[in-house]
């Protein structure tokens, strides 16, 4: 073989060498690339968010009932006007302005309804606190011609064993003790029919009476 020959094979097989080289580089570059992660191109960055726990709070008990003011009987919610008025005794040493309270209840609303009895002992109370009439009960009651059942500026006498007066005596004694909130509010005046003087409002009506202030 010539020397040129030589030099020729030479040659040939530096080059393929070479080419085998750089494509075994290649496909080991490739190979390791595709074992490591691939980020997602298409894919949106995401954050872990820290959401806290909610917090359970524990409210108390309410106190004992011998805190409240109901137990202490301070205050006393009833549910009804009936059930204030059963609740009141009608025989214990009733003083004189519960007597006569009572006593105008019975005259002019036996037989109404519990909140026409209320109203009527409401509008006597008012006329005391009001500085326009007397200042104590019984004086409002026999005050001459306020009142038509009274007589001589006395209140008649009454059976006090009848039960329409013994009702008389329970509503008297819600309406003293404000245990209940009548329909007539701030009326001063009551009757049968259109205003006893000029210049009244209208307040209620409550069973045969309509009152006014």
């Amino acid at each position: 073989m010539s020397f040129l020959s030589r030099a020729a094979l030479a040659a040939a097989m530096t080059i393929t060498f070479f080419g085998l080289t750089a494509q075994s580089t290649a496909g080991l570059a490739a190979e390791v690339e595709h074992m490591l992660p691939q980020p997602n191109a298409t894919a949106p960055m995401t954050a872990t968010v820290f959401t806290p726990t909610p917090t359970t709070v524990q409210v108390p008990n309410p106190t004992d009932l011998a805190d409240d003011e109901l137990a202490n009987e301070e205050t006393v919610a009833y549910p009804s006007l009936a059930a204030a008025v059963a609740a009141q005794s009608t025989h214990d040493g009733d003083d004189e302005a519960l007597q006569c309270l009572a006593g105008a209840i019975y005259f002019e609303t036996r037989g109404e309804p519990l909140s026409g009895q209320l109203a009527v002992a409401e509008v006597i109370l008012n006329r005391a606190k009001s500085g326009r009439f007397p200042s104590d009960v019984c004086d409002v009651i026999t005050q001459r011609g306020q009142f038509g059942f009274v007589r001589g500026g006395r209140i008649p006498s009454i059976n006090e064993d009848s039960k329409a007066y013994r009702t008389a005596v329970a509503v008297a004694k819600v309406a003293l003790n404000d245990a209940w909130d009548d329909q007539a509010g701030p009326a001063l005046y009551f009757n049968r029919g259109r205003p006893p003087a000029s210049g009244l409002k209208k307040v209620a009506s409550i069973g045969n009476h309509i009152f006014w202030r």
